[in-house]
């Protein structure tokens, strides 16, 4: 197939990505590809034979806005309290499976909605076979997730290593074992911890294939050098176009990958939840604990849904200038602060030590007014 120039899909709109076109599939009643959002998930860090706990981390993950959830698969124990968490999740369940295509059976049989399985390690072309009937039957998609470390010894001898050409061309010889069934409901990851190598895999893959992709950098590290990994390379691949799913993987909290997903796609205007918080850097003309207060704000707003920007501003002069696109805001001076809406001064606070509170005040009579309260 001819290579595909990636800057066309900025013809139509310079400062918002055209998605590229594939054919739609269904996680549960989440639906990926085509023409819907680009689908957030993220992954249970806790023990999956533990349902209890696993059952609260996918509650606290939906609600911070994942729309799918995947669990290791480690055992059958696993396997088989997945019929508890399934019955309790208020998202769809992708199980993660590996080696034994027995778990990936009775990951079906419990309910789930997805799987996610290399199905070069799972076993031979029979027990393959099997796995991909059982999905058909059930209705479930199937993830193929391949991961530079997971690339096929012959492969590797062929391109010299996991490159993304021995990455794309592992894939397509798993989609080939599941489209010789018949099978069509398949998303595609390619992930490495490399950003390049994953950006250059995607690309790739793209071009040879319409069905939707699961995007990634594997491995990407802790909180912050996780989040900058992953925001290069799946900002990338968003601005071109590419990727129906994304998780950023960290070494954190699975909640925190959540948020910053968010953040990825709000910045390319994929995506909104939630109210944006900006905030100054801080200078020499700050004279507030400012980082306190954008935290202090940030936390309040954690639980709100509403899509709107609040503003956290360090200096008096420049604030509300800077700052005049929020809908609501605040700028710190040396003894007092200023409350604004829309860039106009609403309400003068006097002392330090009164600035959160009443900004917190404020905050919660404009969300009441959002809301249609009295």
């Amino acid at each position: 197939m001819k290579q595909q120039d990636h800057t066309q899909h900025r013809a139509i709109d310079p400062y918002r990505p055209a998605r590229r076109e594939t054919r739609t599939i269904r996680v549960g009643d989440i639906h990926i590809g085509g023409a819907h959002p680009v689908v957030v998930q993220s992954m249970t860090n806790t023990d999956t034979r533990d349902a209890v706990a696993t059952i609260a981390q996918i509650r606290e993950l939906a609600e911070a806005g994942a729309a799918l959830v995947r669990c290791a698969v480690p055992d059958m124990k696993a396997a088989e309290a997945l019929r508890a968490i399934r019955e309790a999740s208020p998202v769809p369940l992708v199980a993660d499976i590996h080696f034994d295509h027995k778990l990936a059976l009775a990951a079906l049989e419990a309910g789930v909605q997805g799987l996610r399985i290399n199905p070069g390690n799972i076993g031979t072309a029979a027990k393959v076979d099997a796995v991909v009937d059982a999905a058909k039957a059930a209705g479930a998609a199937i993830r193929i997730g391949v991961n530079s470390g997971s690339v096929e010894k012959e492969l590797l001898a062929q391109y010299g290593g996991p490159t993304p050409e021995a990455m794309v061309e592992s894939a397509l010889k798993h989609v080939a074992l599941l489209e010789k069934r018949s099978f069509h409901e398949i998303k595609i990851s390619l992930k490495s911890s490399s950003v390049m190598h994953t950006v250059a895999a995607y690309r790739i893959l793209a071009d040879r294939v319409d069905y939707p992709l699961h995007i990634g950098v594997t491995e990407a590290g802790t909180l912050v050098s996780g989040s900058v990994k992953s925001a290069v390379g799946l900002g990338v691949l968003l601005y071109e176009g590419v990727g129906d799913t994304l998780r950023v993987s960290l070494t954190h909290d699975p909640v925190a990958e959540v948020g910053v997903a968010w953040q990825i796609l709000r910045s390319l205007g994929l995506g909104e939840r939630g109210p944006e918080i900006i905030s100054c850097p801080t200078c020499g003309r700050t004279e507030i604990d400012l980082i306190h207060l954008a935290e202090e704000v940030e936390a309040r707003l954690r639980t709100v849904d509403e899509v709107f920007t609040v503003a956290v501003m360090g200096c008096v002069v420049n604030g509300p200038g800077e700052a005049k696109e929020a809908d609501i805001g605040i700028a710190g001076g040396r003894n007092k602060g200023i409350i604004f809406k829309k860039g106009e001064v609403v309400r003068t606070v006097r002392g330090r030590e009164n600035l959160l509170p009443a900004f917190l005040d404020e905050l919660d009579v404009f969300l009441a007014h959002r809301r249609g309260e009295s």
